[in-house]
């Protein structure tokens, strides 16, 4: 029987994530993850792939007050309500573009994180990259340290929303174009995802310590899908069919 075994989030896209026991999902995907981002002066968009260090601070955030929090390693940097500020468009890495608007009073907080000027600006969708969804198996991690002279691979590197436990090694790879159901929701199946440096970072420290692209390559090769091109490729996207609550431990089945 496949179950939920961890649900992972964060407010701001790039910063630590958190591991709720549970979380709704939405027509727009996990409510709430990566609702706010970082983006330089002339509008590019920042992740912990460019910035380690985002990955040592911690966010939360309470829609109903808009209050937003950043916690550094030594606790809490600031607390203050997201106000909306002047709109902007953000490309996200050309497979989308985002509706946003800037958020006033923090570009000091994370310039000084960043050691660059950047802004926070809070998206009208969620920051995700493609699809609202991301899913992977935790076989599928163990495998891949298993490939390779690794002891383990801390699947926080991939910066999942749902990891499954249960399943076979890439069983989600088979999906594609399926309805899965996650607890009370219905998510549909997508193609996989193309990773990025990111991977490399420690997700406690953000510092590079494993090159995970490669144990990727030695175990998988490197593959090519229509929408994304040739790169390595580990776990997968879905879109919301049906919103509904996930929690921890939530039976997973294929629907039909």
């Amino acid at each position: 029987m496949m179950r939920v075994a961890q649900l992972s989030t964060t407010p701001v896209k790039g910063l630590a994530l958190s591991h709720p026991d549970s979380v709704d999902l939405t027509g727009d995907g996990v409510d709430g993850d990566r609702e706010f981002f970082l983006v330089t002066d002339d509008g590019r968009l920042i992740s912990c792939t460019d910035l380690g260090d985002l990955m040592r601070h911690r966010a939360t955030y309470d829609a109903a007050s808009r209050v937003l929090e950043v916690h550094g390693p030594d606790g809490l940097l600031r607390s203050a309500v997201a106000e909306q500020g002047a709109p902007l468009h953000t490309d996200f890495y050309g497979l989308r573009t985002v509706a946003a608007h800037v958020v006033p009073g923090w570009d000091d907080l994370f310039s000084q994180i960043g050691g660059r000027a950047l802004r926070l600006v809070h998206g009208e969708t969620g920051g995700y990259d493609v699809h609202g969804v991301s899913l992977l198996g935790s076989a599928s991690t163990a495998a891949l340290a298993a490939s390779s002279s690794v002891h383990a691979v801390d699947s926080r590197r991939f910066r999942m929303n749902v990891e499954i436990a249960g399943a076979a090694a890439h069983d989600e790879d088979t999906w594609d174009g399926r309805e899965l159901r996650l607890g009370g929701a219905v998510v549909r199946v997508g193609g996989p995802i193309k990773r990025c440096a990111a991977t490399t970072r420690n997700p406690d420290t953000g510092v590079v310590d494993l090159q995970t692209l490669r144990l990727i390559r030695t175990a998988r090769g490197r593959q090519e899908t229509p929408e994304f091109g040739f790169g390595f490729y580990f776990g997968v996207y879905a879109d919301v069919v049906t919103p509904g609550r996930v929690h921890v431990g939530d039976e997973v089945e294929l629907v039909g």
